[in-house]
C-alpha cells in the first residue's frame, strides 16, 4: 500500500468488470491494467513498485505502458488536497477501468468530487435520526415509537442532532429520569425533544478551505492545465516536443499554476 492518502483511486461511474475490458489494448498494457484494475484503492502504482509485483516487465517498459493507459484514458495522475480542510499537496493515481476521453477528466478534475468518498445513501434509508428514535424504544421499553411516530419526530431529533448531539446522548438524555409509567410514548417524546432542544452550536468562523485539484503528467509529474495535457501528457513525454516550457498563453498558464503551488506549499508547513 501507498503512503497514507496517496496511492491508487478508483474513479468513479465505472461499468462492471469484464473479461474484455482492457481487449483494445496491447498485451503489455492490458496486462498491466487488469494489474492495476484488481488492486484495492490506496494500494501504491508507482513504477518500481508495479515492477516488482509484474516480473515480466521492467521499469522502463512499465513508465511506457502507463503513459500508453494515460493516452488511450484509462489513467491520470492528480495533485490534490486532502480531505477535511487540509491544505497538504497529495498526489493520487486515478484508473478507470471504463476508458475516458479528455473532456470526462478535465469535467472530473473541476468538479472535485473524492471517488474515494461514500456513496450516497439510497432514498427509501432510513435517517440517522429515525434510527436514534427506533434505539430510544429499545433501550427504554417505556418509550417504545411505532413507525409513524418515529417519522413525525424524525425532524425534531435531526435538529438536535445538527446542533451537535450525538445520536447516543440524545437517547440517554430522552431516557433519562422517566416516571414510572409513561401512558403517551409519542406526546411524551415530543415533549422532552422539544423542551430540552440544546442550543445552537457555535458557527464556525470561516468555512474550511474546498478541496482543490491540479492534474499531473503520468509520465513525468509536470502540473498543469488539462488542455496542456492531452491524454494526462505533457508534449515531452508524448514526444511532440520539449515539454511544458513557457511558450505562448498555456506556458504562462502552467508556469501560474506550478507558482501556486509552490505559494500553497509554504503556507502549509
Amino acid at each position: 500500500m501507498a503512503a497514507s492518502g496517496f496511492g491508487k483511486r478508483s474513479a468513479p461511474d465505472q461499468a462492471p468488470r469484464t473479461r474484455d475490458d482492457f481487449a483494445h489494448l496491447p498485451a503489455r498494457e492490458a496486462a498491466i491494467a487488469a494489474h492495476i484494475d484488481r488492486l484495492p484503492d490506496g494500494a501504491a502504482v508507482d513504477i518500481k513498485t508495479l515492477a516488482k509485483e509484474i516480473p515480466a516487465y521492467g521499469q522502463q517498459a512499465v513508465q511506457t505502458a502507463l503513459n500508453n493507459l494515460s493516452d488511450a484514458g484509462h489513467l491520470r495522475r492528480i495533485r490534490e488536497t486532502g480531505s477535511e480542510g487540509r491544505t497538504q499537496w497529495v498526489t493520487r493515481s486515478y484508473f478507470s477501468r471504463t476508458a475516458r476521453d479528455d473532456a470526462w477528466w478535465e469535467a472530473f478534475l473541476s468538479d472535485g468530487d473524492d471517488a474515494s468518498a461514500p456513496a450516497p445513501a439510497p432514498a427509501p434509508a432510513r435517517s440517522v435520526a429515525y434510527e436514534a428514535l427506533v434505539r430510544l424504544g429499545r433501550t427504554e421499553p417505556r418509550l417504545s415509537l411505532s413507525a409513524a411516530e418515529c417519522s413525525a419526530l424524525e425532524g425534531l431529533a435531526h435538529e438536535w442532532l445538527r446542533r451537535g448531539i450525538a445520536p447516543d446522548d440524545l437517547v440517554r438524555t430522552l431516557a433519562a429520569g422517566l416516571p414510572g409509567v409513561v401512558h403517551h410514548p409519542g406526546a411524551f417524546t415530543r415533549t422532552r425533544l422539544t423542551e430540552k432542544m440544546p442550543p445552537e452550536a457555535p458557527s464556525a468562523s470561516a468555512p474550511p478551505p474546498s478541496r482543490r485539484r491540479v492534474m499531473e503528467c503520468t509520465g513525468c509529474g509536470v502540473p498543469g492545465r488539462p488542455e496542456a495535457l492531452p491524454g494526462g501528457l505533457c508534449r515531452g513525454c508524448r514526444g511532440d516536443g520539449p515539454g511544458l516550457e513557457p511558450t505562448g498563453p498555456a506556458g504562462v498558464d502552467v508556469r501560474a499554476y506550478v507558482s501556486e503551488l509552490r505559494a500553497l506549499a509554504r503556507t502549509s508547513r
